[in-house]
């Protein structure tokens, strides 16, 4: 997995944060907005590419992403002002969620297996005697005849030394669904029929070609127009991106000019209780097994990837939802905005009725930094009545959703929990496996689970594609924030709590 720290993340937040600077001061149409890619790669910067001309177009390019558009749809003759007044005249986001910077993406050979100096030419030559074609030949170190390699990788697995290695495309590699491929250029396309927008192509690229369209210029007109409140929905997991205390956070939020601030953990409280119901009831009337339904990524794999697995999908909507529906109650007309690691959620924003826009902690985090606002000095926001449970905040690890609904049941020792960590290639597999089972192809056997809980990132959505800190150290600040707030009180009087607020 490419490490959060590199250099492609850092030029994409210096891009956020000098948009929304420029924005702020009412300037984002002027020409200075053009000078963006002078600023970012100066007359005497080495140059990435072949020259800091082709680095400065890249950068124009990269901005337009961040304006919220479409790469495809370059225009060279039109100024990154031009696409600004654009930007700012636009009702909604566009589709798709992603774009594709083909003079970034690096054309990567197709996947192979290669043979380095390490190889010794041994005696006992493992990897052509388990080479079921017959693709290897020895004349002082191991060769590989491409015309007849399988890429079946047993040459790799025999060699003591390890001097085969496989050559990977980053994002074709990481994409659990196959929905990226070459196209006649060499470079990747996005198959959006097959896309289930977990984000892996976008945080594995190391040419950082691929890329999501950001909502921050939209969310930010909203904030300075001020004709209609604007309501931050901000998940558990974003409570575990930034090294203060969660009650910084809602102040940040609110300093930054949002005029109301609701934890998405809410609106897990209503989303555990409902699918605790449906098991409950799904168990009584026979079903094999129920799956979760707060990971949009993994909803839309299913229904596009494995459709014997969509009747076990819980019917209960999103945290997401459930909470912007709080929202929407309290205030019709407010901006709701959600605020999450997530890619997916994004997508899931563009179909839901209750959710106007979705930015990454990617772009808060710009955000903040737009307004000079620092975290760490703030004083914590005060404590709300209504503080969700600790299982709700739990739903942005792996585990949490589906602990969450096993202390809502009234029978918790019928529930056997199978917990899917990750939709890799090995994640989808048994999705199908579980898809098997319920058209009855596969009797299931009792180390099988009656509740999946599937996360598409692994360790959960605190590790989400656009996550700005590492998992180890978010799960560390995402359990702080769990522990606060209620602690006098257990678990059943939470959800008590919870319920109350709920049915008020």
């Amino acid at each position: 997995m490419l490490n959060i720290n590199n250099n492609s993340n850092a030029i994409k937040k210096k891009i956020l944060v000098r948009l929304a600077q420029l924005q702020l001061e009412g300037r984002l149409t002027d020409r200075e907005v053009n000078a963006i890619p002078k600023e970012i790669i100066p007359k005497d910067a080495k140059p990435f590419s072949c020259c800091i001309y082709h680095d400065r177009e890249l950068i124009k390019m990269r901005t337009l992403a961040r304006l919220g558009f479409s790469i495809e749809k370059y225009d060279e003759d039109k100024e990154i002002s031009d696409y600004a007044e654009e930007a700012l005249e636009r009702d909604k986001p566009t589709w798709p969620m992603l774009t594709v910077l083909h003079e970034a993406c690096n054309a990567c050979v197709k996947q192979d297996y290669m043979v380095t100096n390490a190889c010794q030419g041994c005696f006992a030559r493992p990897c052509m005697m388990n080479c079921p074609k017959k693709a290897i030949h020895i004349v002082h170190h191991a060769h590989i005849d491409a015309a007849k390699c399988i890429h079946c990788g047993l040459c790799a697995q025999n060699c003591p030394y390890h001097a085969i290695i496989k050559i990977t495309v980053p994002c074709e590699a990481a994409c659990p669904v196959g929905a990226i491929s070459k196209g006649a250029d060499g470079h990747e396309v996005i198959d959006y029929h097959k896309c289930i927008f977990c984000g892996n192509c976008m945080r594995e690229c190391p040419f950082g070609a691929m890329m999501d369209k950001s909502q921050l210029v939209d969310v930010i007109k909203h904030i300075m127009q001020k004709d209609r409140r604007v309501t931050a929905l901000y998940a558990p997991a974003i409570a575990s991106q930034f090294k203060i205390q969660p009650a910084q956070f809602e102040t940040a939020l609110l300093s930054a000019g949002f005029d109301t601030v609701l934890e998405v953990a809410l609106g897990a409280d209503i989303c555990a209780e409902k699918e605790a119901g449906e098991f409950e009831e799904r168990m009584a009337r026979g079903d094999k097994v129920m799956t979760t339904s707060c990971c949009s990524a993994y909803v839309r794999a299913v229904r596009k990837h494995v459709p014997e697995l969509i009747p076990c999908v819980s019917e209960t909507r999103s945290p997401m939802h459930y909470t912007a529906e709080l929202a929407k109650k309290n205030d019709p007309d407010c901006i709701t905005v959600f605020i999450g690691p997530c890619l997916a959620k994004r997508r899931e924003g563009m179909d839901d009725e209750c959710v106007d826009y979705v930015l990454t902690v990617e772009e808060i985090d710009a955000f903040f930094s737009a307004k000079n606002i620092e975290l760490s000095k703030l004083v914590p926001a005060e404590k709300h009545k209504n503080v969700p449970t600790q299982s709700a905040r739990n739903f942005a690890k792996t585990g949490g959703v589906a602990q969450a609904v096993k202390v809502r049941l009234k029978h918790p020792e019928i529930l056997k929990a199978d917990i899917i960590d990750g939709l890799n290639k090995a994640g989808m597999e048994k999705l199908k496996f579980y898809g098997q089972i319920n058209v009855g192809n596969i009797q299931p056997e009792p180390e099988h689970g009656n509740l999946v809980e599937v996360m598409a990132c692994p360790g959960g959505c605190i590790a989400g594609p656009s996550a700005i800190t590492n998992v180890k150290a978010a799960t560390v600040l995402l359990d702080r924030y769990v522990k606060e707030g209620l602690e006098d009180k257990t678990e059943n009087q939470k959800i008590q709590t919870a319920d109350h607020y709920i049915q008020g």
